[in-house]
């Protein structure tokens, strides 16, 4: 059986939901590189990812099973501002204090600057905290 990936996670929470749904739609998968995401997260962009992997012949079929899950997520949140549901949870350096760390960690340490996640709307730019909602 040859297996190919259909989707990469940058963690295992996500991972696991989509390898949940797919089971559940009766098609055989497994994640490649979990452990190694999982136990050391800074080697994630160096492997990939956490890998879902399905075989050949179900490939399709898991895309379009991941593609509806997509969407459903997408549907669950809008922007508060406009109202579109084109938003994605992203990393954002933009706090003046995540800078004025970053300054000073680079003359006294040698750690990486702390950054906040925040869902982001790609419509009209408005950035707000995950459990803000309509």
């Amino acid at each position: 059986m040859d297996f190919v990936p259909v989707q990469y996670y940058l963690n295992y929470v996500d991972a696991h939901i989509g390898m949940g749904v797919l089971e559940a739609q009766g098609i055989n998968c497994w994640l490649k590189d979990e452990n190694t995401v999982t136990i050391d997260p800074i080697l994630t962009n160096a492997v990939g990812g956490i890998k879902l992997m399905v075989q050949k012949e179900n490939a399709q079929r898991a895309l379009e099973v991941l593609q509806e899950l997509r969407n459903e997520k997408k549907a669950s949140l809008s922007c508060p501002k406009c109202g579109s549901h084109n938003i994605e949870f992203v990393s954002t350096p933009r706090k003046a204090i995540n800078w004025i760390s970053s300054i000073l960690t680079f003359f006294l340490g040698d750690y990486a600057m702390a950054v906040d996640k925040v869902n982001h709307c790609f419509d009209c730019g408005h950035e707000f905290p995950r459990e803000e909602k309509e």
